[in-house]
Formats: structure tokens, sequence, C-alpha cells
């Protein structure tokens, strides 16, 4: 197999959690440019069928899925759904997550009179939204004996980011997660079971448009920070997740399992000197 093939998903059955979510957009997208038969997982059922179209428009196969990646039978249901389709499953893609408005603690706000269950909703959306769908899509994986998983940690899984304290509780849970769910299938069901995870930096998407940047344009005092704090000098766009997706679940990265890869921009290097 020379190494572009390797690259190649062609066939593959790869299921994103998330999938209707900013990120997920050009998370499908490049698994359809890739050759996969894409599932997309998640709670808008009409923006899920949009993500199919968009599938189908590279000339692939798509399949949306309305189901909640907190319940584990919804998950179990999914699991059904895609097997009687496909009849198996090739990789997970756990894109699923996001901050919860009252675990964000701001300046101005008392650190210890935030919200502590909105916290705890924040570290069981962004852990166990991973966790149980591994738990569920990756039975299937490990008793083919083939597949590769990928989690989506974060810039808040290495250093402190303040303001989200849940999220960054539930990233560091993922990049330990990840870490221990790679060496158990690999000892237990071989060296074709992979588990990654991408950590993604700060990337300005429309969604967060208005949080990042003022009216005029220019960047809000917190956006410039992390643009302060980047040997590259700027935001990330979400086409630049896609390769480092693709490489992860394909074969082009058969040695690789554990490891974290952070697409920042140098964030998670640089010293700031």
């Amino acid at each position: 197999m020379n190494i572009l093939d390797r690259f190649s998903l062609k066939d593959k059955v790869i299921v994103v959690t998330g999938g209707t979510g900013i990120l997920g957009k050009n998370f499908v997208k490049a698994l359809a440019e890739a050759g996969a038969k894409v599932c997309i997982i998640g709670r808008n059922v009409e923006k899920a069928n949009e993500r199919v179209a968009m599938v189908e428009s590279f000339g692939g196969e798509g399949l949306a899925i309305a189901a909640n990646v907190m319940d584990e039978q919804s998950m179990i249901d999914a699991k059904g759904e895609i097997l009687s389709k496909w009849g198996t499953i090739d990789g997970l893609v756990n894109a699923a997550g996001g901050n919860i408005p009252g675990a964000t603690i701001t300046p101005d706000q008392d650190l210890f009179a935030s919200n502590v269950q909105d916290t705890i909703k924040a570290i069981e959306l962004n852990l166990f939204g991973s966790i149980i769908p591994t738990h569920v899509f990756g039975k299937v994986i490990a008793e083919k004996g083939s597949g590769s998983i990928v989690n989506i940690g974060s810039l808040s899984s290495s250093q402190a980011i303040t303001r989200v304290l849940g999220y960054t509780v539930a990233k560091n849970g993922i990049i330990g997660y990840t870490k221990w769910m790679a060496t158990e299938l690999a000892l237990r069901y071989g060296d074709k079971v992979r588990v990654n995870a991408i950590a993604p930096g700060v990337f300005l998407t429309e969604q967060n448009r208005t949080l990042l940047t003022n009216t005029d344009g220019t960047y809000t005092a917190r956006a410039q920070r992390f643009i302060d704090g980047t040997p590259f000098s700027r935001l990330g766009d979400p086409s630049e997740l896609e390769g480092t997706l693709v490489y992860l679940l394909s074969d082009a990265s058969a040695f690789v399992s554990g490891e974290t890869v952070y697409v920042d921009g140098g964030f998670n290097a640089w010293s700031g000197v």
C-alpha cells in the first residue's frame, strides 16, 4: 500500500457524535472527501440531514441519527441502526460537547459562588459524552479487531484557561481516558485498535465570532490574549483540523495510539518568551 492509499478512508464506516456542531461540520466534510461512509449523530435531526446531504454531494453515503450521547440506550439504538445499514463500524469521532453558560465563571463573579451543578453538567457532557459512545460503538470496533477512535481534547487539557472550570476538568479527563482506553484496547484486542485525541486551539467560527471579535472586526481582549500567546499570531480555521482527523482515523497513523495532537498554531509549545 503506497503512502497516499494509507490516508484513504474509502468505504470505512465512521460515526461522528456531535456531527451537527460547528467543528462537526468540518469533520463530516473531511471524512466524506476521504471516502468514508459517515453516520452523523446529533440532537438536531434537521441539521443532521443537512450534513448527510453534504456527504452525498461528495459522492458518499451518509446516515443521520437523532440521539443523545448522555443516554446509553440511545447510543445502543443508534448502533443497531448503523449495523443494520452498513454491517460494521470502523471509526468513531467523539465530537459532542461544549460549554454550559452557567458553568462559566466571569471575572467579576465570586469564584466560590458559581453554580456547582452547572459545573457538574459541563463535566458530564464533555467527559461522559465521549465515554458512553466509546463503550457502545467501541465494542464493535474492538470485537472486529480493527478501527480507530478519536476524542476531542482542548488547550485547557494542557494549560489552565480561565473561566471554564467544568470544561477544563472534563478535557483533562478526556486526555487521561484516551491514554487508558488506548492501553486497555491494545492489550486486550491487539495492535489494530487505536484511540487518540485532537486538542484544538481557538478557532474562529460563525458561532463564536461575536465573542472573539468586536463589531468593527477587531479582536476582543480575550481573543487577543490567545493570539498573543500563539506563535502563529492568529486564530485557527476549522478546516485546519481536517487533516489531523483523517490521519488519526486512517492507516497512515497505524502505530499511533494514546496520543494527543495539539492543533493550535504552537500555543501549547510556547513559553511566551
